[in-house]
């Protein structure tokens, strides 16, 4: 029997919200002169179950091309200049991976920036499978990454065990759509929850998947 432990990035593994704040803020004030946004107002935006981003970052009804090419490109630069793995997290990884766990990343980021904040944290190589949101037709709460991580193993559910380990109710729903187990990491940027299994320090989920 293989043991599967899929975990979200941002918010679970990395706490990345201060550059992903300043990379909004960028575009803000370079495309709309708008004033800068709060970490706090970024996080709850990005949590939020129902929203518009483009509205609330940019004040357009859509992203707009200009938008997405500027942050991606600001972005590429600012991602590795603050992030930090959670305390506990690398902890609770290399105890995984020392019992034979199999470690992926599905994150709704782009797969090279995930890669890349990954590797400068040097954890990179604890991972299988490191797959962004460019990567299949629909992220999550839709299944297809977890599909694809799950693929790359053989999964076969009467014979293996997964669970997905996040910080958002997406991350939830993409457990639930892909029939795998859900762990809610309450250390994240969502500290609150009505899930079913919910860790509130990473070596809870060591506690849950050994």
């Amino acid at each position: 029997m293989q043991k599967i432990v899929i975990f979200d990035m941002d918010g679970t593994l990395i706490d990345s919200k201060k550059d992903i704040t300043i990379s909004i803020n960028y575009v803000r004030e370079l495309n709309h002169s708008l004033e800068p946004l709060s970490e706090a107002f970024v996080v709850d935006a990005i949590n939020a179950h129902e929203r518009n981003l483009a509205k609330m970052f940019y004040n357009t009804e859509l992203y707009e091309e200009r938008d997405r090419v500027i942050f991606e490109k600001h972005y590429k630069e600012q991602c590795i200049q603050n992030p930090y793995l959670y305390e506990g997290v690398e902890e609770l990884l290399h105890d995984l991976k020392a019992n034979d766990i199999k470690l992926s990343v599905a994150t709704n980021a782009p797969t090279i920036f995930a890669q890349t904040m990954l590797e400068s944290l040097k954890v990179k190589e604890l991972f299988d499978v490191i797959i962004g949101a460019d990567k299949v037709k629909k992220s999550k709460p839709h299944p297809d990454m977890l599909h694809h991580i799950l693929e790359n193993y053989n999964y076969m559910n009467k014979r293996d065990r997964a669970w997905m380990v996040g910080d958002n109710s997406k991350d939830m729903e993409a457990a639930t759509n892909a029939q795998i187990d859900a762990i809610f990491a309450a250390w994240g940027f969502s500290s609150f929850g009505t899930h079913n299994v919910i860790a509130k320090i990473p070596q809870e989920v060591a506690s849950i998947v050994l």
